[in-house]
């Protein structure tokens, strides 16, 4: 997570797979709004694959697809889920300014972004 940095702004993590429904619902919602979430509270997203070696092919076409600004990177081995204690997906964190998960949130319902929101304005400030 060390290599993760923001100029000491928040960073959202979020823990998907291309087979997973809530996952992408949820990243699809939130580029509606995330690019006024970048304006006002300068917050980055990085959405973590966790696809393995059988599905991984699928990741770069599904974002391309989706037009998603964020940055996505590939966990094929799994090594940064189990570093994060992620069971299962969608897992999303919420990381401050100094590196400190300061907020997670499992699985995905609607408004769920809302509240992931409202959590990232509190330590914008």
């Amino acid at each position: 997570m060390s290599a993760l940095k923001n100029d000491g702004k928040p960073i959202i993590i979020s823990f998907w797979a291309t087979w997973c429904k809530p996952c992408k619902v949820e990243l699809n919602t939130i580029a509606e709004d995330y690019d006024d979430w970048v304006d006002e509270t300068g917050v980055h997203l990085v959405a973590i694959s966790i696809d393995d070696a059988r599905s991984s092919t699928r990741v770069e076409p599904y974002v391309n697809a989706q037009g998603w600004d964020y940055s996505v990177l590939l966990d094929p081995n799994g090594d940064f889920k189990r570093a994060m204690n992620v069971n299962n997906v969608p897992h999303t964190f919420l990381v401050d300014g100094n590196g400190n998960v300061v907020w997670d949130h499992n699985n995905y319902s609607p408004g769920d972004e809302k509240e992931l929101y409202k959590e990232v304005l509190k330590i914008s400030k």
